[in-house]
């Protein structure tokens, strides 16, 4: 009887120390990644349009690398909170410059490309942080950059579940302007809604999701990008109001269903190859069906 209340407790306390904050990382995570998306690429007017490919993701991964290496290896709250302070930071910077050059430049393509290029330098910035690291600090990183829903604690889950709440307000607050603006600016402008406030409340609200589950679970792709297009299809619509729940709902089920798929092994996958098996096939056949229906007109 005792053996049998020990092995009781102890599974108990696997479930809700290891088993609940997992998966309500995965699904917070998902649904973050996936308001980000939903929101850039009405800003920018395209569908490719996420905080990984437009480097986001990449200018958090930079923040919080930065953290992690200057603090070492602590389980500190406060660590936490700084390595997320970190890595919004880091998002922001990289939004404001894609911001910039978007006021230069019209060109969703040039813009698209701007964002993967400014990915590709903070990944190198962070690369080259690893020559700096000690041991320890360098194991961390490695399995950070490979992306995972594990480690996180109720003190993770509560940060992220915050910025999740604060950037879904701020994504319904501007729920009307996101329509407005897929029209245009002009059209924008016209209907009297501030293209610059439409901006800036959408980039702020993905760089506080985005910093967040980029400092807790590392840099994960493709969910921002194909979670908004599978809402739109459920939906009909294109109506932010629909959309944005959608997409939330859409991004949590698809991290969730990545991090059961990648545990199915006898090795573990990082969740972050795992997302991207899933999202490259589904991101191709949104470019092929694109082709053909731009192919019939």
């Amino acid at each position: 009887m005792v053996g049998g209340g020990g092995m009781s407790w102890a599974s108990g306390a696997v479930l809700w120390k290891l088993r609940v904050p997992r998966v309500m990382t995965a699904l917070l995570a998902g649904g973050a990644l996936a308001l980000s998306g939903a929101q850039m690429q009405a800003v920018f007017r395209n569908p490719l349009a996420d905080p990984h490919i437009m480097g986001v993701s990449g200018g958090a991964g930079l923040g919080a690398a930065i953290a992690t290496m200057a603090l070492g290896v602590s389980s500190s709250y406060f660590t936490g909170f700084t390595v997320a302070l970190a890595a919004f930071l880091g998002a922001f910077v990289a939004a404001a410059l894609v911001v910039a050059v978007s006021t230069r430049f019209r060109s969703t393509t040039t813009l698209l490309v701007f964002g993967v290029m400014l990915g590709f330098i903070f990944s190198a910035l962070s690369s080259v942080l690893q020559y700096t690291a000690g041991e320890e600090s360098l194991k961390l990183f490695y399995s950070w950059m490979a992306g995972s829903f594990s480690g996180s604690r109720y003190m993770e889950v509560i940060l992220m579940a915050g910025a999740l709440a604060l950037g879904l307000v701020l994504s319904i607050v501007n729920g009307k302007g996101l329509d407005l603006i897929l029209f245009g600016e002009e059209y924008a402008t016209l209907s009297g809604a501030s293209t610059r406030r439409i901006l800036i409340l959408s980039m702020l609200s993905a760089c506080l999701m985005t910093g967040t589950v980029t400092a807790f679970c590392g840099p994960l792709g493709f969910v921002g990008i194909v979670a908004p297009h599978i809402a739109r299809r459920i939906t009909g619509s294109s109506a932010h109001q629909q959309v944005l729940p959608w997409s939330l709902a859409t991004g949590a089920t698809l991290a969730l269903a990545a991090d059961i798929l990648a545990n199915l092994w006898p090795i573990p996958l990082p969740v972050g190859s795992t997302l991207a098996l899933i999202g490259i096939p589904l991101v191709l056949i949104l470019l092929l069906r694109n082709q053909s229906s731009n192919a019939k007109y």
